[in-house]
């Protein structure tokens, strides 16, 4: 009922940009934090920028100065634009969001909250 889809990874060289975007379709109703996060092979996933609806931001300390997340509320979307990348960036990048959505039941319409993910998408920095 609510996908997250995440477009933009691919291969560039150190030093080099790429932006991310992710968009939360379907029955939404509210969202609150939005998130990117990464996996790099033998690795833990890690926290790498979140940003509230408010606009307020949190970034991992190994990207502050390189790395910006953005929001933009009417489309439902979230952006991570990343500079000056370096080889040890390289990894799948996750979209999550703490989506409110509408349900139908026994009880009519009613909304209820989830930890949603996107697919991941591919980040490649070579050296």
């Amino acid at each position: 009922q609510v996908q997250l889809v995440e477009s933009g990874g691919g291969l560039v060289q150190a030093g080099g940009s790429l932006r991310l975007s992710c968009a939360a379709s379907g029955s939404i109703f509210s969202i609150n934090a939005m998130g990117w996060y990464r996996q790099a092979p033998g690795k833990q996933r890690e926290l790498v920028a979140a940003i509230t609806s408010g606009g307020s931001t949190n970034y991992a300390d190994s990207v502050k100065g390189r790395f910006t997340i953005s929001r933009d509320n009417a489309k439902n979307t979230v952006y991570l634009q990343m500079n000056s990348l370096k080889p040890e960036d390289t990894a799948v990048y996750y979209c999550n969001a703490d989506i409110e959505y509408t349900t139908s039941g026994a009880m009519g319409i009613t909304t209820l909250w989830y930890d949603y993910w996107g697919q991941g998408t591919q980040v490649t920095v070579s050296s």
